[in-house]
């Protein structure tokens, strides 16, 4: 099978039929063999009744997936890579703001110009400001840590993925957003971007708004970072952040004591050590120091212990 589109969807039921239309024409006037996979993220209108009468035409072509409530874009993409057998995965969203005729061409650069993922890039978009302005400056911090300097927009749904990609890839959580990152920490490097048609909703209003999203976005950023770096050697920061804290700690207590003890040996007045907030200070630090460093060893017992330590990404076996 050349092509498998896996569309994730919430309260879609206006969209769906024009856009199996249209993905149909598409396929058809470029000879693909191909399969639509509908994840209905436990949408409250027909949209599942309407995937069940595409369903009922065309089971050949039609499948779907039904959660029993909204679980988020990330288990639906999850599952749905599971179930996608095409040599080239499309994703793209239900809204009919991603055009399907950018799927030859996407379907062209991952097999030949050999690119393991093409993600879209909407340069001109059509959304409010408000969902604009956060995006830049997420796709700004997201280039950065993620060292994918050549993509513009992280979060664009319309993305073109190898067969191998999506199968060798876990997407939870709200890790949707880092799927390019995901796939370059499992090896496949070769990632490309396509300035792809942005076209105003046509239907309802966006499922995507508000400041949560923005912030979500950047604390998954941070907790992907770490994992990557530091998941399989939590000692290597909790250890060494510990042990700079409990030696400055050390150090203070120890220059608050030698002051002490000279003041002792040259018969100077001075006032009693546990009456300065430096010892404190200095005793807080020894403690935090002390806790960070177990905390390391912790982290690394449960590291060795775990049953992924040893999952490695192999191309080929001969």
């Amino acid at each position: 099978m050349d092509i498998s589109v896996v569309i994730p969807l919430y309260n879609e039921d206006e969209s769906i039929p024009e856009l199996y239309a249209w993905i149909e024409r598409v396929m058809k006037e470029n000879n693909f063999s191909y399969e639509v996979i509908f994840i209905n993220d436990g949408s409250t209108d027909r949209s599942w009744e309407i995937i069940s009468e595409l369903n009922e035409k065309q089971p050949d072509l039609v499948k779907g997936i039904k959660f029993r409530r909204n679980y988020g874009k990330s288990p639906a993409l999850y599952c749905g890579f599971a179930l996608a057998q095409g040599d080239v995965v499309i994703t793209m969203d239900a809204d009919l703001q991603d055009s399907p005729d950018e799927i030859p061409e996407l379907y062209r650069m991952i097999t030949k110009d050999g690119y393991d993922l093409v993600s879209g890039y909407k340069q001109k978009r059509y959304d409010p400001l408000s969902k604009t302005l956060p995006t830049k400056l997420f796709n700004a911090t997201a280039r950065k840590v993620s060292g994918i300097k050549n993509l513009h927009d992280f979060n664009c749904g319309l993305k073109a993925y190898r067969k191998a990609v999506v199968k060798n890839i876990e997407v939870y959580g709200e890790m949707h957003r880092y799927i390019p990152y995901l796939a370059k920490q499992a090896g496949f490097d070769k990632i490309g971007e396509k300035v792809v048609q942005h076209q105003a909703r046509k239907y309802g209003q966006s499922k995507f708004m508000g400041l949560n999203r923005f912030v979500n976005g950047y604390l998954d950023l941070l907790t992907l970072w770490f994992l990557s770096t530091f998941g399989k050697k939590p000692m290597h920061v909790f250890g060494f952040l510990g042990t700079i804290m409990f030696f400055i700690g050390f150090l203070a207590a120890f220059i608050i004591g030698a002051g002490k003890l000279w003041c002792l040996v040259n018969d100077i007045p001075q006032r009693l050590i546990t009456s300065s907030p430096f010892f404190y200070i200095a005793l807080t630090m020894m403690i935090i120091g002390t806790q960070m460093f177990l905390t390391g060893f912790v982290g690394d017992l449960i590291s060795r212990s775990s049953s992924s330590r040893n999952e490695y990404q192999i191309e080929e076996t001969i």
